[in-house]
């Protein structure tokens, strides 16, 4: 994560902005925010009051075979699917984050750990840093894309 706070991809820029805008600045989450547009969900995420985002890293992408992951990127019924099942109503903080969690997407996820080692959903993505603030939701940085499971 860069640390000067005048970096887009910053902790202190992350927390001024809505999540979406909050991503493109990211550098890690480039793939993640190519998929967003390629949705069409920016503004609902950017509009969102009070979310969690699971936001897989680019290298998280990376573990997917290219041909699927164009495959996917250029499904929009099924991307829309995929990605809103990173998205659970509600800004979790670490304290809340265990448990079971009904998504967006409508399937739900469980989150397993405590303290700064979690784990999500049923392949396990680690968290590889969380409770990030943006303006309007808790992000958490895993190193897995989640497959929701219809």
């Amino acid at each position: 994560m860069p640390t000067d706070p005048a970096n887009a991809g910053s902790f202190e820029s992350m927390g001024k902005v809505p999540v979406a805008t909050a991503a493109s600045g990211n550098p890690l989450l480039s793939t993640l925010v190519t998929a967003v547009k390629k949705a069409g969900l920016v503004d609902s995420l950017n509009s969102a009051d009070g979310v969690t985002v699971f936001a897989p890293t680019n290298d998280a992408f990376g573990k997917i075979p290219k041909a699927d992951l164009d495959k996917v990127l250029a499904d929009k019924k099924t991307l829309t699917s995929i990605l809103t099942y990173h998205v659970v109503p509600g800004k979790l903080t670490p304290s809340d984050l265990a448990g079971t969690h009904k998504t967006l997407q409508g399937d739900e996820v469980t989150v397993t750990g405590s303290g700064e080692d979690f784990q999500v959903g049923a392949d396990k993505a680690s968290v590889v840093c969380g409770n990030v603030q943006t303006a309007n939701a808790n992000v958490y940085i895993i190193d897995s894309v989640l497959m929701p499971k219809s």
